[in-house]
């Protein structure tokens, strides 16, 4: 078990060792041996899938989403379509984010994405991914992490 209060702050990059899915309409968006995580102090990792990994035509950008990070620098996010889709089928709003010109440090996350567990089916191994409470952090929780994590109501100051 990993504890995500053994996670260090500021927060950490490891490659992930875990085969990366995430589908969305029963399609595959991405697919990746390749992904990286970011473990920070009370959050579920969060999963970066190389921009190689995610299937052409897969991402659009989603509307003005900008968000910082104190870490990795501003984040623009995307809108996610079964590939080969467009025009009103199913549609992940802001699915996910990447981080197109880090901060120095950070460089290795250049333009790959997390996607939230949330909104787009997200498997580590065959292990179906749980998302992190609330709207904003996109933790990836599968049965070896164990919290209690940021994210629910009444953990905005930890």
């Amino acid at each position: 078990m990993e504890s995500v209060w053994d996670y260090p702050r500021p927060p950490r990059l490891h490659p992930s060792v875990r085969r990366v899915r995430v589908r969305l309409g029963g399609e595959v968006v991405a697919d990746s041996r390749r992904a990286l995580r970011v473990l920070e102090t009370s959050h579920p990792p969060t999963i970066y899938v190389p921009p190689d990994d995610i299937r052409p035509g897969a991402l659009t950008p989603a509307r003005a989403r900008r968000t910082l990070c104190e870490w990795k620098g501003l984040a623009v996010y995307w809108d996610a379509h079964p590939p080969g889709l467009r025009g009103g089928e199913e549609v992940a709003e802001a699915a996910g984010w990447s981080y197109p010109d880090p901060v120095p440090g950070w460089e290795a996350l250049r333009d790959h994405v997390c996607f939230y567990p949330s909104r787009v089916e997200c498997l580590l191994g065959d292990e179906r991914v749980r998302s992190q409470e609330g709207d904003f952090y996109g933790g990836w929780i599968t049965a070896d992490i164990e919290g209690p994590f940021k994210g629910a109501p009444g953990t905005l100051g930890w």
